[in-house]
């Protein structure tokens, strides 16, 4: 049996979607106790094969659907919202969505089109699951404005002053794999109440030249226990995954 097994976890956010063998993924996450798992989308295509896999794996893999901000095209905006909308009910979260103010997309088309989801999540009480690259401050005052009441600040690297805000507004943010290297991040997770903290992998992201997959939820669980300097039976046993449970 491995001995990770016995913490049970799960992964917050996985690009289901882009993993070479899914299947041997899959049963190697559940083999390492991950519990469940929320596959994002980011565009139609994504959106549609995250609903497939949700669908083939009941009780395990959960949706959410999104627009990110890299995807942005103007022919398909009105038909990607038109999706989101139908079949947002049979989702757990809206995402991954939000501000990438390093993207080649115009700023103005993006928060345009984040202001669409924002009213979506509001209208239908959904999670946003929020990517924020050099656009945090501008992605909270946005969803603070547009009502939004649950939000995960994804991979959170930004200040911390900002983050007693997120934290003081009743949002999340969560830990990743990058806490083996990343300087903000390691000391935002260090900063944030570990009951606002979320464990997920972005798999298949890189780090450190690997690429990752849901069962390295087990890595961000062990790095969270590590900079926080409290056990990995404690973690588990208090807020983790009650936590990400309560997303979905």
């Amino acid at each position: 049996m491995n001995p990770n097994s016995r913490y049970p976890l799960i992964d917050g956010h996985a690009h289901l979607n882009e993993l070479k063998d899914l299947q041997r993924d899959l049963k190697d996450a559940k083999d390492a106790g991950v519990r469940a798992i929320v596959g994002m989308g980011m565009d139609l295509e994504s959106n549609r094969g995250i609903l497939d896999i949700a669908a083939d794996n009941p009780g395990f893999v959960f949706p959410a659907i999104g627009y990110h901000p890299w995807e942005i095209r103007n022919p398909e905006i009105e038909t990607t919202l038109a999706f989101i909308e139908k079949n947002i009910e049979s989702c757990v979260a809206i995402g991954e969505t939000g501000l990438d103010y390093k993207a080649r997309v115009k700023k103005a088309l993006q928060k345009e089109v984040f202001q669409e989801i924002i009213q979506l999540s509001a209208r239908y009480r959904k999670i946003l699951i929020l990517h924020c690259r050099y656009s945090h401050q501008r992605v909270f005052s946005m969803i603070t404005t547009g009502g939004v009441k649950k939000a995960v600040f994804h991979w959170y690297t930004g200040t911390l002053d900002l983050l007693e805000e997120i934290i003081a507004a009743g949002y999340y943010v969560s830990a990743t794999p990058a806490l083996l290297y990343s300087s903000p991040h390691q000391q935002a997770i260090k900063k944030a109440p570990l009951e606002r903290v979320l464990l997920e992998t972005d798999c298949p992201v890189s780090y450190q030249g690997r690429e990752s997959r849901p069962s390295d939820v087990r890595i961000t669980l062990r790095e969270v226990a590590r900079i926080k300097g409290l056990s990995l039976d404690f973690i588990t046993k208090t807020r983790k995954y009650e936590n990400t449970k309560k997303k979905i």
